[in-house]
């Protein structure tokens, strides 16, 4: 067997290295070819939450804080130095998905003033302290109009009656000149409630009551011409459940 030439050996190593480095540049150029080209990322989809349902009903406690203008606004200015007073209280709203509601509530007022008379159209302080408490014990139903995807505000309206307490006693009165009685009268409210968390929702309205047949039986209410006992009054409730 004749020897090849060592030249002839290095040349036919050298063709063999080229031929696998053709074949492996032509293998990746292929490869990048057919790879897919990257995606730009995809932001997240914002995601709405899903909407708020109110149960088929729903029992609420409820906190009342009320300040009331009286309709016998000069007898309770003569007696109290004011005539818009607060109350306090509580109570409970039953409210359905259709939109009927029904509140039941239960608030006081107490305060201190003094005995007085008018004359020639101005009155007079006589010194001697009274004290008067006005307790109603009120019910109301109306509907309900829940707006937007979260019911976040829900206006109502309604009506209703309640029972009113009324009593007053001053230092050195004979029980006469002391005064309690109770009657019933009517109201209608209307506000909006505003859910703050899923079972806590704040409520404001206005409400109108009317209750005769408690004052104007003598003493300065008489002499004003005021027999009503209701008044006009700004409501803040805050209510716990759904």
């Amino acid at each position: 067997m004749t020897r090849r030439a060592p030249s002839s050996m290095v040349m036919s190593v050298l063709s063999a290295v080229c031929v696998v480095a053709a074949l492996g540049v032509s293998r990746d150029a292929a490869a990048q070819a057919t790879r897919p080209a990257p995606q730009p990322a995809r932001r997240p989809e914002s995601r709405q939450p899903p909407p708020y349902r109110e149960p088929k009903v729903g029992v609420r406690p409820f906190f009342l804080v009320t300040g009331q203008r009286f309709l016998a606004g000069e007898t309770f200015d003569a007696v109290f130095g004011r005539s818009v007073e607060p109350f306090w209280g509580g109570g409970v709203n039953v409210h359905f998905a259709q939109g009927l509601f029904i509140d039941a509530a239960v608030s006081h007022f107490s305060g201190d003033g003094e005995r007085a008379f008018t004359f020639e159209g101005d009155s007079f302080g006589l010194g001697i302290p009274l004290r008067a408490t006005v307790t109603p014990i009120e019910f109301s139903a109306g509907w309900r109009f829940p707006q937007g995807r979260q019911h976040q505000v829900v206006p109502y309206v309604g009506g209703g009656i309640g029972t009113y307490k009324y009593s007053e006693e001053s230092d050195f009165a004979s029980d006469t000149e002391n005064l309690s009685a109770q009657k019933t009268g009517f109201l209608v409210v209307g506000g909006s409630e505003f859910r703050v968390h899923r079972i806590v929702t704040t409520a404001v309205d206005v409400q109108y009551s009317s209750v005769s047949g408690i004052l104007g039986q003598g003493g300065l209410s008489e002499e004003f011409g005021e027999d009503n006992l209701g008044g006009i009054a700004v409501r803040f409730r805050v209510m716990v459940g759904k």
